[in-house]
């Protein structure tokens, strides 16, 4: 499935199998402090944010060199500031933004016409039709990456699995510029060592009741009853998270023709 290559990320090494993994999730890596620094070559490896330097502004956008400091997107620029002051800041440029997300995701579109856009800088992409036009999956994910490298100048993080949920999971875990590959049955045992956090719709408030009741990964989670979970969280959510926690997702990847238009 993954290893630890020296850093936090997992990434895929060497043969797998590949074969039940056909949904990507493709993430762009810090994309719009990335943009900014193909104009700023002198800058890559260095602390940049992009943002208005005012205190009352808030961060754009950061490069993982700032992201070590507590520097994330939605900070307020002060605090940034106070927490990276050596940090270099960049006037954000949206309609660069705008170009280069069409870029990549023109890219996407010659993979598969099954494309799900997640914004400016993400997609999911169902590549089940493109093994014979392209390979498998872990072929056209390495495709995707460098042709987005070669076209754009920059980089972007791959997960591909069978599930949306998993796939996604997958892409941060690899970050940055990386890919990696989680099969079917190598889905509960990458997820169950990982904090309750990771789940797709657990925010803060519902982490903070689950961890009250002893659910710290997912899975305790997911060893958890259904029932237990409803009284914690109610009906609404407690059959949902439960079956992310065993990687159950069925949500299938959705092409949107008004997508087509970033």
């Amino acid at each position: 499935m993954g290893k630890q290559d020296g850093s936090d990320r997992q990434v895929t090494v060497g043969p797998i199998d590949d074969s039940t993994a056909t949904i990507l999730h493709v993430d762009m890596d810090a994309f719009f402090a990335s943009v900014e620094l193909l104009d700023h070559p002198e800058l890559v490896g260095k602390p940049v944010i992009v943002g208005h330097r005012s205190a009352r502004s808030i961060v754009t956008a950061a490069t993982y060199e700032a992201r070590k400091f507590g520097v994330n997107s939605a900070l307020p620029m002060g605090i940034a500031l106070r927490r990276c002051p050596q940090a270099i800041v960049l006037e954000p440029h949206f309609e660069r933004y705008q170009h280069f997300s069409r870029q990549v995701m023109s890219i996407f579109d010659d993979m598969t016409p099954t494309v799900e856009r997640l914004g400016i800088d993400e997609a999911f992409l169902d590549v089940a039709g493109a093994r014979n036009v392209f390979g498998t999956p872990v072929q056209v994910a390495q495709l995707i990456r460098q042709r987005v490298r070669q076209e754009t100048g920059l980089n972007c993080s791959v997960g591909a699995a069978s599930t949306k949920f998993v796939a996604k999971l997958a892409s941060g875990l690899c970050k940055p510029d990386g890919l990696l590959v989680v099969p079917a049955d190598k889905a509960v045992a990458m997820l169950h060592p990982l904090p309750i956090a990771k789940l797709w719709g657990v925010g803060a408030k519902t982490e903070e009741i689950l961890r009250a009741r002893g659910y710290n990964t997912i899975g305790e989670l997911a060893a958890a009853s259904v029932t237990d979970l409803r009284r914690a969280i109610g009906d609404a959510g407690a059959e949902r998270l439960h079956e992310l926690a065993w990687g159950i997702d069925p949500r299938t990847v959705q092409a949107r023709a008004d997508e087509k238009s970033v």
